[in-house]
């Protein structure tokens, strides 16, 4: 089996559990980790035994080993960090939301495709079994026809002005860091919205605390979607059909048991138990994807994460929710 030497840029929270999910993924290597900060790099490294520490981004892709870098800084820097590697020859895993905005998706998606390198947006929870699971039970008709979805994702989080989760300079707000969830959720089971309408709650730097929103679909289906950085929803999700429903417990992201109800029927359970962060499923389908030679994913392909953020900018607009430089 042959080894891929990852990269890691921005060795932050989700880096350490990224890192920790590699060591479970066959023929995989942490090869070298980058921060702006050489010791933070260089204690990341140690941490999880990692060759190279590196102090700025463009000494990582230079390495003449390197395979893949998972980008896992914040969103408003996954653009240019996406740019450096793809411009460097370096396949990339790039942390979502993909980037701010639809023209920043558009140019990193040009790229991949002029340079013919791999490129796909880190929605780890496409590659989850209970995801694969549901996604295989309605796909054959088990709730019948599906006709409307519910999800929630929220907590409550200390308001900090400067964090990355409300500072309108890194992107921040629910819906890029975790409204998103219910978007693509919703996109995976129903397909493009017809119709997208939102409202919400803005804090004073301008980003959005809560999102609440409505989303209609060809054939009739519709979705009731919602997230928010004020208050602990039970973050479930549930698909509604002419034969049933599918209920993904909390946290549904990442669930660890799915309930399938039949009409006339006793509930049906699934269980998943997960031993890791999860995050090894996404990587392990990137270098399967190398070895196959593919630039992109056939799970998640570019063009459903360019249908992704054109949606998240529309409800962005409905908002009024605008990021520096936009």
């Amino acid at each position: 089996m042959n080894t891929t030497n990852w990269g890691i840029i921005g060795p932050g929270k989700i880096a350490h559990k990224f890192a920790q999910d590699l060591a479970l993924v066959p023929g995989a290597r942490l090869h070298a980790v980058a921060s702006r900060t050489l010791e933070k790099a260089q204690q990341f490294a140690a941490q999880y035994g990692a060759p190279h520490a590196l102090g700025s981004y463009e000494e990582l892709v230079q390495l003449p080993d390197l395979d893949a870098v998972y980008v896992a800084t914040p969103h408003s820097e996954h653009h240019a960090h996406t740019l450096l590697c793809l411009r460097a020859g370096v396949a990339v895993l790039c942390e979502k939301a993909f980037a701010r905005n639809a023209a920043e998706v558009a140019e990193m998606i040009a790229v991949a495709r002029e340079k013919q390198v791999f490129l796909m947006e880190a929605l780890w929870t496409r590659f989850m079994p209970a995801t694969r699971k549901a996604l295989e039970l309605v796909g054959a008709g088990a709730i019948g026809h599906p006709v409307h979805m519910v999800a929630d994702f929220g907590f409550a989080a200390d308001y900090n002005p400067t964090s990355r989760l409300f500072d309108p300079a890194l992107a921040g707000g629910s819906l890029l860091d975790i409204g998103i969830y219910p978007v693509f959720f919703s996109k995976f089971f129903l397909g493009e919205p017809t119709q997208v309408k939102a409202v919400g709650t803005l804090t004073e730097t301008g980003v959005d605390l809560t999102c609440s929103m409505a989303l209609a679909y060809p054939g009739g289906a519709t979705a009731s979607l919602y997230s928010t950085l004020a208050a602990t929803t039970d973050t479930t999700c549930t698909i509604y059909g002419t034969e049933g429903k599918l209920h993904l417990h909390h946290k549904f992201h990442h669930a660890e048991r799915i309930t399938l109800h039949r009409t006339g029927e006793e509930p049906q359970d699934f269980h998943f138990e997960e031993a890791s962060y999860g995050y090894r499923y996404e990587a392990q389908h990137v270098q399967e994807c190398l070895a196959q030679g593919l630039t992109e994913s056939p799970l998640v392909p570019l063009a459903f994460s360019e249908k992704l953020i054109a949606t998240l900018d529309d409800i962005r607009q409905q908002l009024g929710v605008h990021y520096p430089g936009e």
